[in-house]
């Protein structure tokens, strides 16, 4: 076997779309921007019938392998960037890959391309995980979770830990939770023995990654976790990351204990009725007010310079009368993360956070969302 960090000559011919498929695993962690040039590239290795990429931004290291025809073992570091734009001009089928005086050539059809090749003794190597925690359960059920909780994920750095998503496992029940202050997304799983006691947040680029797996939502996945990083290996592709640092707030102190109202309504006619609202919103911050009145809730939201909207949703209430503001924003990828076919707001006043539930399983899946001003 070639070793990974070894500059040697190699060739191989591998399929085109199998290729793009794990470059898009490898690119997951591999950074355009880096300090360090060598960051900005995949490794590339060639070894006993099959080519494994390979990305890392220091923080985080994402390999993908697929079968090839390797006639000559070797490795070698080229941009990622740069791979993914000939990749992706491509059409199917086979293409080589061969290494000659510091140059990967790719051949594919009557195309050839010659891209520098980076030093890869300079890449950095995957680091192993020991075994303190495990998390063992089907890929789909791990992703549903997932997907119902990302969207709240902070896109900003303002509080690193917000830029992730909690994970805590008590022995019986597995919970997500995702904040960026203005809202959290909460996903309980009730399912005992699947693991040790655990409480860590893994990044959203991470998890994002997990996607890229390329694995049957029936298939078993072991998730390990030390108190710095985890690592996934599914066999054809591993993922190895650190967490984030820093204590997560608590959570559970932002749910409210209580509600005076609710509105339950249909789940689609929200979301069309939403959607068209945010047209005008943009210019305000997204900002749409919620007015309830008996049997519908009115949607408006107005622009100075562009105008004003105005939707309509049934609903079913109780002491719903009220006017309060939200993000429409918010409330419409809150509800996209559901899959009931209606949604229940619970609520008490213009100036309170509000929950938003499915109808089906509300007691494990809800959003917490804070009010905006009205005016």
């Amino acid at each position: 076997m070639v070793s990974p960090q070894t500059d040697l000559p190699m060739k191989a011919t591998v399929d085109r779309n199998d290729l793009n498929r794990a470059l898009a695993l490898a690119s997951s962690a591999s950074s355009t921007r880096a300090a360090t040039p060598v960051l900005t590239n995949v490794k590339i290795v060639a070894s006993e019938g099959r080519i494994q990429l390979s990305g890392c931004d220091s923080e985080m290291w994402a390999e993908a392998g697929v079968a090839a025809d390797v006639e000559t073992e070797g490795a070698v570091c080229v941009n990622q960037k740069l791979l993914a734009d000939i990749l992706g001009a491509l059409g199917p089928g086979p293409m080589t890959l061969e290494m000659v005086d510091r140059h990967l050539v790719l051949r594919h059809g009557m195309s050839e391309w010659k891209m520098v090749s980076g030093t890869v003794a300079e890449f950095p190597p995957t680091p192993d995980v020991p075994e303190e925690s495990v998390l063992t359960l089907t890929y789909g059920r791990l992703m549903n979770a997932v997907d119902r909780v990302l969207y709240a994920c902070a896109d900003n750095n303002i509080k690193a830990t917000l830029t992730g998503v909690l994970f805590t496992y008590d022995g019986e029940v597995l919970t997500l939770v995702a904040t960026d202050i203005h809202r959290m997304a909460i996903q309980k799983v009730p399912q005992p023995g699947i693991g040790n006691s655990l409480e860590a947040v893994v990044p959203a680029k991470v998890l994002r990654a997990f996607k890229l797996l390329g694995v049957t939502e029936d298939q078993e996945i072991t998730i390990k976790f030390d108190d710095q990083r985890l690592s996934l290996d599914v066999g054809h592709a591993r993922i190895v990351a650190q967490l984030l640092s820093g204590k997560y707030p608590n959570w559970e102190r932002v749910i409210p204990a209580e509600y005076t109202r609710s509105w339950m309504l249909d789940r689609e006619e929200l979301y069309a009725n939403l959607r068209r609202t945010l047209i005008m919103a943009r210019d305000g911050g997204n900002r749409i007010r919620f007015s309830g009145q008996g049997d519908k809730v009115i949607l408006t939201a107005s622009s100075p310079e562009k105008g004003d909207a105005k939707e309509e949703v049934g609903v079913v209430s109780r002491n719903g009368d009220l006017d309060i503001a939200f993000n429409g924003k918010f409330i419409l990828e809150a509800i996209q993360a559901m899959d009931s076919q209606g949604v229940v707001a619970e609520l008490t006043d213009a100036s309170r956070a509000a929950i938003i539930r499915p109808t089906e399983d509300g007691e494990n899946h809800f959003c917490v969302i804070m009010p905006m001003s009205i005016n």
